[in-house]
């Protein structure tokens, strides 16, 4: 049995929670930047939506990795299908994949909606200044929340039903990285 602070758990926690820290801090620098520099509601609204969206869709990734079935994945990799490959080390690190698209870039995306729709809020409430500012912080909250869960029970249940399609898609995009940058994302080869 392992140990929940052995000395690999503990690497891969912080290594994890520095990847997070770096890439919240380039989008939400990125976003403020964005957002301050535009100075108009309608494009921070769709900003917010994109930020969303992305949460969203990336949690539909994260979800297909684990209900994804790895025999067909090695089916194809046995008849060299471009892409094969890079779905069974997909799915053998399914774990990984989940927890990088599912818990960090669904947090990030879910810590930048919020700032994004604070900053929104701002900029009404100084262009009209008859808004109430709780009732608007309320009702934006209410909107991000319900865009953003809804989205990804609707995702989950799509990731669920095309699990081996969207893997086999994401394969395949994973093998066009690979071939141009000859950076491989996960080691591990063969069959899991």
């Amino acid at each position: 049995m392992h140990s929940l602070f052995n000395k690999t758990n503990l690497i891969a926690g912080l290594l994890v929670g520095f990847i997070t820290f770096s890439i919240a801090l380039l989008m939400s620098l990125g976003s403020e930047a964005l957002v301050r520099a535009v100075n108009n509601v309608f494009i921070a609204i769709i900003l917010l939506l994109f930020v969303i969206f992305l949460g969203i869709f990336f949690d539909v990734l994260g979800t297909a990795a684990t209900a994804a079935q790895l025999a067909p994945f090695n089916a194809r990799a046995a008849k060299k299908i471009f892409g094969a490959s890079q779905s069974v080390k997909i799915k053998s690190n399914a774990h990984i994949v989940a927890n990088y698209f599912n818990d960090v870039i669904g947090d990030i995306s879910g810590t930048l909606s919020g700032a994004i729709g604070a900053g929104i809020v701002v900029s009404l409430v100084n262009q009209f200044s008859v808004i109430d500012t709780v009732l608007l912080s309320g009702v934006m909250t209410s909107l991000i929340a319900s865009l953003t869960v809804g989205g990804k029970a609707i995702g989950k249940n799509y990731a669920i039903i095309n699990a081996n399609n969207i893997i086999i898609n994401l394969g395949v995009v994973l093998a066009y990285w690979e071939k141009y940058t000859r950076i491989e994302l996960f080691k591990n080869k063969g069959r899991a």
